[in-house]
């Protein structure tokens, strides 16, 4: 709308928020218009005609000076950097430049009645309302404010806003016509102070209830720091353990009514891990007259304990303590983030009982310690029964891991031992097979492949006799006609 009717003006929203204080500094030069969010620009004053701090700042940009040295030039720590010094020289006969140009600026805006501020709604919280009236009539300037509403906003809708669109159409009153009236003024101060009531009632509620949480948290966090911590918690565990043993007999066998004992699912509940000889606690039905919940419980607790020390010897102390720590660590990790989830859900629809007369922070806080309690029980529950088996398991699995480690070595060293045996024989053979070779060239055989005698042959050496030669009898004839006759 500004500016189809070409009003010039600044806009002052998230997007430029880099720009937000000097936007705002100089909303109250002559004829500035600026549009602003509820919270925008909060923290520098508007003064009228300009603020000649922030022009001086511009012009300090446009000669080139860089924001940090700008940023010197504004303060008032001691420094012998000559360039600050020079910007703050620089800053200050700017300022006082613009300090005299502003003020004849600064007395046309008071003539004209000083800042006007223009609201599009009322809030529900009047302190937004006040922090926008504000901005008119700073440090003593003239200025007003004026607020305009709807029948169609939150605020009126929810507090009359119907009855009263209602009755100004019986009226036929145009929409576009503004009206003023005390009334109206009071009733909408009135719904704002409810709204505040109500809000300020559920920030009250929320802080009550992270007071309960916040509670639990710090019973985690200090059983988390004696972990992180490295501390000996062999006593606590063996502590967690005695409670845990107490509260589960006490669950089961209720010493008021034997009628009502379940030793069924008490072993059940520690077979295998606590209970490892089940035979011990079969009673018959006299001795279920005499004997009392707490000799079974001081029964079951003796037999885990003698199962926790047994574990003790099968692994190195330091691996034991490690284990406790690490085991217990985890339980609480895991059930406590389930316990936040668990908290959630809860304060999501507790506001609910106050329809059945009961007051929600009351009943979150019973509630929650409940939970609480449950958690604990499970944490304590989940780190003993690790306790008491895994080590064992460990145990077993070293035991198994060496004897696989070992029957591999002797594997190995059988597979060695075949080969070295196996080298040794072919070495053999082959010293047998030279000796063999070297025999028969030494003393070669008497007959040839074919079964010809060649023992007498005579084998001669140097160059072959040609037929046609002169024979080397010295007869004068050819050899062939001579000796070689026969050949």
């Amino acid at each position: 709308m500004l500016k189809k009717r070409g009003i010039k003006h600044n806009v002052l929203n998230a997007k430029q928020h880099e720009k937000e204080a000097e936007i705002i500094a100089q909303a109250g030069m002559y004829g500035a218009v600026t549009i602003a969010t509820n919270m925008a620009g909060r923290g520098t004053d508007i003064i009228l005609g300009g603020n000649a701090e922030y022009l001086a700042k511009a012009s300090m940009r446009k000669q080139g000076i860089e924001d940090e040295l700008i940023a010197e030039a504004t303060g008032f720590a001691e420094t012998d950097d000559e360039e600050i010094l020079e910007a703050r020289k620089i800053f200050s006969e700017l300022n006082q430049k613009f300090s005299e140009e502003i003020k004849e600026e600064a007395d046309k805006v008071r003539e004209a009645g000083g800042l006007f501020i223009i609201g599009t709604e009322r809030h529900e919280s009047r302190r937004i309302d006040n922090q926008l009236r504000g901005r008119a009539g700073r440090q003593g300037d003239p200025g007003t404010s004026r607020f305009f509403l709807s029948t169609e906003d939150d605020l009126m809708r929810l507090f009359g806003g119907e009855r009263m669109k209602a009755m100004l159409e019986r009226m036929n009153v145009d929409e576009d016509m503004p009206i003023e009236n005390k009334m109206l003024t009071n009733i909408i101060e009135n719904s704002q102070e409810k709204v505040e009531l109500r809000n300020f009632g559920i920030r009250k509620d929320v802080l009550q209830y992270d007071d309960v949480l916040n509670r639990q948290r710090e019973i985690i966090y200090t059983q988390r720091d004696q972990v992180l911590d490295g501390e000996d918690l062999h006593d606590t565990i063996i502590k967690m353990l005695e409670e845990n043993i107490d509260e589960t007999v006490k669950h089961f066998l209720p010493e008021d009514i034997k009628d009502n004992w379940n030793l069924t699912g008490l072993l059940d509940t520690y077979d295998g891990w606590a209970i490892l000889d089940r035979s011990k606690y079969k009673f018959s039905d006299d001795d279920l007259e005499v004997i009392s919940p707490e000799e079974i419980r001081d029964m079951i607790t003796e037999e885990a304990e003698n199962i926790y020390k047994e574990n003790e010897t099968l692994l190195p102390e330091e691996t034991i303590r490690e284990m406790e720590r690490v085991y217990l660590l985890r339980s609480v990790d895991t059930y406590w983030m389930d316990h936040i989830d668990n908290m959630e859900q809860l304060k999501a629809g507790i506001h609910l009982r106050s329809y059945g007369q009961h007051d929600p922070v009351v009943e979150y806080r019973l509630e929650g310690f409940d939970m609480f309690d449950e958690m604990i029980a499970s944490i304590r529950e989940d780190t003993i029964k690790l306790m008491l088996t895994q080590p064992k398991k460990i145990y077993e699995q070293k035991r198994r891991r060496e004897a696989i480690a070992a029957a591999k070595r002797l594997a190995a060293q059988k597979a060695a031992d075949a080969k070295a045996e196996s080298q040794d024989k072919d070495e053999e053979g082959d010293v047998v097979k030279n000796a063999l070779q070297r025999k028969q060239v030494a003393e070669p055989t008497q007959t040839s492949g074919d079964g010809t005698d060649t023992a007498n042959k005579t084998i001669r050496k140097g160059k072959k006799i040609g037929r046609n030669d002169p024979c080397p009898c010295g007869s004068g004839k050819k050899y062939k006609k001579c000796c070689g006759r026969d050949a």
